[in-house]
């Protein structure tokens, strides 16, 4: 049996960042929530293996976010499923800016949007991020810089397009 102890300390320490950047990846909080219990439950599975390796973290997360991208895959017909059927009633709605700064994020390729995610969500180092995602360093900074140039245009539009309706 794991040590629960350890791994409740690990849960509590790494859950809301595990969160925030699978939620980041796909746009979707309960798809976002759903992967991030599942890789828990994996990596409680194998807490004797996980618990050893260097940053048990990086492990959950790298399966957290394997889960995310295979589940999105077949998005599109759970959006239809949602669409005949409406959304659940008791799900608080993110504020406007979250939800304008998810979809410009959404919008921006899959390697950038994961080293912004990584980097300024998760507060990774460029060079964790490099090496996790298995990228040079100077690919992770590019990405970053593409990203933010990227995600300032995408929102100033947003911001133009507010200011427009205001008027």
């Amino acid at each position: 049996m794991p040590d629960s102890d350890d791994f409740d300390d690990f849960y509590r320490g790494s859950r809301q960042r595990l969160l925030g950047f699978v939620y980041v990846l796909t746009g979707d909080r309960a798809e976002a929530q759903d992967a991030v219990q599942e890789a828990y439950i994996r990596a409680w599975q194998r807490w004797s293996t996980v618990r050893g390796y260097d940053d048990p973290e990086a492990w959950v997360r790298v399966v957290a976010s394997r889960i995310a991208v295979s589940r999105w895959r077949s998005l599109r017909s759970r959006a239809r499923a949602y669409l005949r059927h409406g959304a659940v009633a008791d799900v608080p709605a993110p504020s406007t800016e979250t939800m304008d700064v998810v979809a410009a994020l959404r919008r921006l390729p899959e390697a950038q949007r994961t080293a912004i995610a990584m980097h300024y969500l998760l507060g990774m180092p460029v060079a964790e991020v490099a090496r996790e995602t298995e990228a040079p360093v100077g690919t992770v900074k590019a990405r970053l810089s593409r990203g933010r140039t990227a995600l300032a245009g995408l929102l100033a539009v947003v911001d133009l397009q507010e200011e427009a309706a205001d008027a």
